[in-house]
């Protein structure tokens, strides 16, 4: 099995759209038994919190189902329990590294750089543009599932 957390600030919109993204594409490819996939914060500021409603309207309009989340914070524990831990920007790597230490086993990567592109997955939290983060994510998600096809 392969274990995929996904990082954004607050767990609210980023990380846990890519986590109902990456699901729903596992499904439709037939290998959601193959993977485990939830999604996590590196702050605490939205703990406990639902989806953020404009996220969820997105992730509807896209026919991508969801379910309640909790946002959550990661912990040392999801380090050595996730293959891969993806981050939604730069400043979550840097978050990251305070939570988790060093990345000794090279499980942490950036969202983007599964398309060899070198920057962050844009956020809406700031510009309200869930369309350009949903796309980032969407093309991000279809990227990793084709890499990571081959361990399955």
């Amino acid at each position: 099995m392969i274990k995929i957390l996904f990082i954004c600030h607050g767990n609210i919109c980023r990380s846990v759209m890519a986590e109902m993204v990456m699901k729903e594409l596992c499904r439709r490819a037939g290998v959601s038994e193959s993977f485990e996939i939830a999604s996590a914060a590196v702050s605490t500021e939205e703990i406990g919190n639902d989806i953020y409603p404009p996220a969820k309207r997105k992730l509807r309009e896209k026919g991508i189902p969801f379910e309640y989340h909790a946002a959550r914070q990661i912990t040392r524990a999801d380090y050595a329990y996730y293959d891969y831990i993806i981050c939604a920007d730069r400043s979550n790597l840097r978050w990251l590294e305070r939570i988790i230490g060093d990345d000794t086993d090279h499980k942490v990567s950036l969202m983007m750089h599964w398309l060899e592109e070198l920057r962050d997955v844009a956020d809406p939290w700031y510009t309200g543009d869930f369309e350009a983060a949903y796309t980032d994510i969407d093309r991000a998600c279809h990227a990793l599932l084709q890499k990571l096809a081959h361990l399955i």
